[in-house]
């Protein structure tokens, strides 16, 4: 159980990101202060407050747990990964420097027109607001393990510290919580592995003995060869095969890095295109590091329970937090607690509310209001979304494989988010607006039924190519579609 050790780290956390949230509510203003810091953020904090929002508590909870219980296949999907950031970097930054935005989809709109700009933010709030609910009730499950709390509660309280901290300072303290966060994760599982390591009889050689064994170290899944007679049926169905695991990382990280507002939020804090461009690219190292810290816990885990047959084990998605209450001693505990609390805590709300007011609310809703005001709704946007997203963690706390879970549902959205994008970003050729309209929801159904029938087992499909098809298929609709409607009009 917990002692007041561990509670003392987790209040002195709390402390420092309440006071970072509250120091910086005196600089707001405005909302270009509220959601874009005046660009004025260096970018090495951008970077960290980068791969703190793409980390996450999903990171810290799932990826120890796909390494328990399966192997480290999820590695193959960082390499296509760190070559969407470049791609993103060198695509997608100069254009939105270019425009001006304050949030991505108003490139949209001035390449496209007004109801590309609302289409695609719509589909931006529906898929980080679901994907956000996973992450927190990840975060949540593994704190009401730590503390015998129940996970209702337990979500209560991470969405009134976001409120309260996201509310005050806006991106300025989103980013410097994040940089704080940041630290704070990467410490704590470096502690917790060598922890855990001591505690391994043979160490580090234990644990490539007994999981590579086990098979649970393997990185690189080849498939079967293209001549094989049922290479078709398993390119389909097998998300880990090295090859499509890179070409599945490449798109869907550039859908979810180039379109996804929460974290391109954080590069254009940065005062350049030149700044932001070099943020984005440097943020692999970070991710590469934390990879191998979290996939080593999930290995050593693995060879830990392995060496201890006794001891009492619970289903894969709780297995550091296990380990955590009831191996680790005091003052240590407390510090993995803090690093999962604080990966939760970070959330969608500033992005979700830069989206309702400049897409929704100033140009829609009430346009020629004040400042004052605009940043007024911002606050209360905020405080609202924090409620719902709270309501969708819990919902989502009875489903299992959460490390997946997320991806899924990005998945249905983000082929039709990126397909538009990149139409706006790789031709100059005129496209109607209507016909992006129809082509992202026509994809994003498509998607979605065919998610559902990979669910429910009737069609064998991997959730994996979503993005893929949605992509391709958005921008071929689109272009098919623009003549027709452009004779209409």
């Amino acid at each position: 159980m917990l002692t007041w050790p561990d509670y003392l780290v987790l209040a002195a956390a709390l402390a420092v990101l309440l006071a970072i949230g509250f120091h910086f509510g005196r600089e707001q203003h405005d909302t270009s202060d509220f959601f874009l810091a005046r660009r004025r953020v260096p970018w090495w904090a951008a970077c960290l407050s980068f791969l703190a929002t793409e980390i996450s508590a999903v990171t810290i909870i799932s990826v120890p747990a796909t390494a328990y219980k399966e192997n480290w296949e999820y590695a193959q999907f960082f390499v296509g990964s760190s070559l969407a950031k470049l791609a993103v970097a060198f695509l997608f930054i100069p254009a939105f420097y270019r425009h001006d935005v304050t949030t991505i989809y108003e490139f949209l709109r001035d390449r496209f027109g007004r109801a590309s700009q609302v289409t695609g933010s719509l589909f931006f709030f529906v898929s980080r607001l679901l994907g956000s609910g996973v992450r927190l009730m990840a975060a949540a499950l593994a704190v009401a393990i730590l503390m015998g709390w129940p996970i209702g509660p337990t979500i209560a309280v991470f969405v009134l510290v976001s409120i309260l901290y996201i509310a005050s300072g806006g991106v300025q303290a989103v980013v410097w919580t994040n940089v704080f966060q940041a630290i704070v994760f990467l410490v704590a599982g470096a502690v917790t592995l060598g922890y855990l390591l001591w505690h391994i009889e043979g160490g580090l050689t234990a644990v490539a003995k007994v999981a590579g064994e086990a098979g649970r170290l393997n990185v690189v899944n080849w498939g079967p060869s293209p001549g094989a007679p049922d290479f078709w049926r398993r390119t389909l169905t097998d998300p880990n095969i090295v090859w499509v695991a890179l070409l599945n990382g490449f798109v869907g990280s550039m859908a979810a890095f180039g379109t996804d507002h929460d974290l391109m939020q954080r590069l254009l804090t940065v005062e350049t295109r030149a700044a932001s461009q070099k943020t984005l690219s440097l943020t692999p190292l970070g991710t590469l590091l934390t990879l191998l810290i979290y996939l080593s816990l999930g290995s050593g885990l693995y060879t830990f329970y392995v060496q201890h047959p006794g001891l009492p084990v619970p289903r894969a998605d709780e297995i550091l937090p296990h380990f955590v209450q009831q191996v680790m001693p005091a003052a240590l505990r407390g510090l993995m607690l803090a690093a999962i609390v604080l990966a939760s805590i970070d959330s969608p709300l500033g992005s979700l509310a830069a989206w309702f007011v400049t897409d929704i609310y100033r140009p829609l809703l009430h346009p020629g209001g004040s400042e004052r005001h605009y940043l007024l709704v911002s606050r209360i946007s905020v405080g609202l979304f924090g409620i719902v997203l709270g309501v969708l963690a819990y919902a989502f706390s009875a489903f299992d494989g959460i490390l997946w879970l997320a991806f899924k549902i990005a998945g249905v959205t983000f082929g039709s988010l990126l397909g538009v994008f990149l139409l706006g970003l790789l031709t100059r050729r005129p496209v109607a607006d209507v016909a992006n309209v129809v082509a992202m929801v026509a994809m994003a159904l498509v998607n979605l039924m065919l998610l559902i029938l990979s669910e429910t087992g009737a069609l064998r499909f991997a959730w994996s190519w979503l993005v893929i098809l949605g992509t391709a298929g958005t921008m071929s609709l689109a272009l098919v579609l623009s003549p027709m409607a452009s004779r209409r009009g």
